[in-house]
């Protein structure tokens, strides 16, 4: 009965949102069908044998490159039992969380311990959310979900995490130091069996929250090539007067797995040595303007932007960014909201603008600007690199159509003085927002049609524009679904 609602809910969420209103009497069937088996069985669960707990499922990851060492020194530590807290750290883009998606799954193969938990905290740290997704992760969460008290949270987590016996939690893109009593987690010992591992940009972090500090280096010259060759096609391999300039495009890159791949996916498929040449002198140029490790890589990053040739590809690109750090959202929906958006047109049917926004995903995907992810019920999702989506947003805040300003815990909307008659797009979703007052949103902005404010607990909106067109974007659940609604005044 569970594998037959598993593919209702495929069957809903893999559909349109008319498709989600038709499927909804088989929703309502297989639950009703649930429930009869529960009410004619009522003593049946003392009979049931329960399994033990899960360990969770595997990460889809990307293949690994000269990273052998690192990865077998996390792994060492893991199986001592005197190392309790391990901090691997290093500078963006430079592999940190695929070497512990690989160890992650290599763990749940293990089965040494009983639980392996992966957790992404991101740059705003916020601490009912990391405990909402360790509480979900252990399968726990309604036991958080009536209780708003932090204090309190915390230790029911921390009772939580004591039932889920030996586990490796995983809390992957830490910006800054935590209080781990103040987020609940167990403190990691060898009497408990229990481990912390960390990923994250600063070594004082590491120091900070008393962790072993393992540090990954960017690759070797000769691993990044092998991994720049792997990326950009055999048929360039073979080209003798292309190679001495595509190993200097390599050096480039400084060994930054991430810039590697995005580099090589910009320039897979030219064989003109000419444009070899000119990409080179182009990487050379941006790099030096530039000063700082973070902006070096935001400027290798922006060469495979601008690389792009399609304007109306920058733009769908450029929309990603508009979702909090981490967001996902299924492919279907993305190009929705592409069409809506009005960068897929000038077709005859909704089916060749589907077609279009497919052939746009693949491009991005080739160039390594969006990455795939598949649930474990075939859901195909699409998720952008936190570097990747660092150097859009870098792009857009140097573009007066833009306020971007997603998940950043915001009790408020953003400034007059940040609005301009020149706005076009406007994110504020994922926010702490409880009020749009018409004192605060300014009648200026008569070319906005972009207003994304959901997932805020938003009590009330006062607007009154005139002769203004919005997209107004509110969740229908509080995770990834939405819907559109386009209106054409509000006053």
């Amino acid at each position: 009965m569970i594998r037959e609602a598993q593919v209702v809910e495929t069957k809903v969420r893999n559909g349109r949102y008319l498709c989600r209103a038709c499927n909804g009497k088989l929703v309502y069937e297989k639950t009703r069908e649930m429930k009869e088996f529960l009410d004619k069985a009522p003593n049946a669960s003392e009979a049931l044998a329960i399994d033990g707990p899960s360990g969770g499922l595997p990460l889809p990851t990307s293949e690994l490159v000269g990273e052998e060492a690192i990865r077998n020194e996390i792994w060492a530590c893991l199986m001592q039992d005197e190392v309790s807290k391990i901090g691997v750290w290093g500078m963006g883009g430079v592999g940190k969380t695929t070497i512990m998606k690989h160890i992650h799954n290599d763990l749940l193969k293990k089965q040494r311990f009983e639980r392996v938990i992966w957790i992404t905290v991101s740059k705003e740290f916020n601490v009912m959310k990391v405990q909402d997704n360790i509480a979900s992760a252990l399968e726990s969460k309604e036991y958080l979900d009536k209780e708003e008290d932090k204090l309190r949270r915390a230790a029911i987590l921390s009772e939580i995490l004591k039932n889920a016996g030996k586990h490796v939690l995983i809390l992957d893109d830490m910006w800054d130091k935590v209080s781990l009593e103040e987020v609940g987690i167990l403190k990691p010992s060898g009497g408990n069996g229990c481990k912390l591992v960390l990923t994250t940009c600063s070594e004082h972090v590491c120091k900070y929250m008393g962790c072993k500090v393992i540090k990954v280096k960017p690759l070797s010259e000769e691993e990044a090539l092998i991994l720049f060759l792997n990326k950009v096609g055999p048929n360039i391999v073979q080209s003798p007067t292309i190679m001495p300039t595509l190993k200097i495009v390599v050096r480039e890159c400084a060994g930054l797995p991430l810039t590697i791949v995005v580099v090589a996916g910009t320039m897979k498929g030219e064989y003109n040595p000419r444009i070899w040449k000119n990409a080179l002198k182009d990487l050379k140029e941006r790099i030096g303007k530039v000063e700082g490790v973070e902006a070096e890589v935001i400027e290798r990053l922006k060469f495979s932007f601008d690389h792009l040739k399609d304007e109306k590809v920058k733009d769908c690109f450029l929309y990603y960014a508009l979702y909090p750090e981490d967001f996902e959202i299924l492919k279907v929906e993305l190009i929705d909201c592409w069409i809506d958006e009005i960068f897929i047109g000038d077709m005859d049917t909704r089916q060749e603008m589907e077609d279009k926004g497919l052939t746009i995903l693949k491009m991005l995907e080739d160039n390594c600007l969006l990455e795939n992810s598949t649930t474990e019920f075939g859901s195909v999702f699409l998720k952008m690199h936190d570097a990747v989506r660092d150097m859009a947003l870098s792009i857009t805040r140097m573009n007066p159509r833009y306020i971007v300003q997603a998940g950043l815990q915001l009790e408020e909307l953003p400034e007059k003085e940040q609005w301009s008659s020149e706005i076009e797009k406007v994110s504020i979703m994922c926010n702490s927002i409880s009020e749009i007052s018409i004192d605060v949103l300014p009648t200026k902005c008569q070319l906005l049609t972009t207003l994304l404010l959901q997932n805020n607990p938003i009590k009330n909106i006062s607007i009154s524009f005139s002769q203004t067109c919005f997209v107004l974007v509110f969740s229908i659940c509080p995770l990834r679904r939405s819907r559109v609604y386009q209106i054409p005044s509000l006053n």
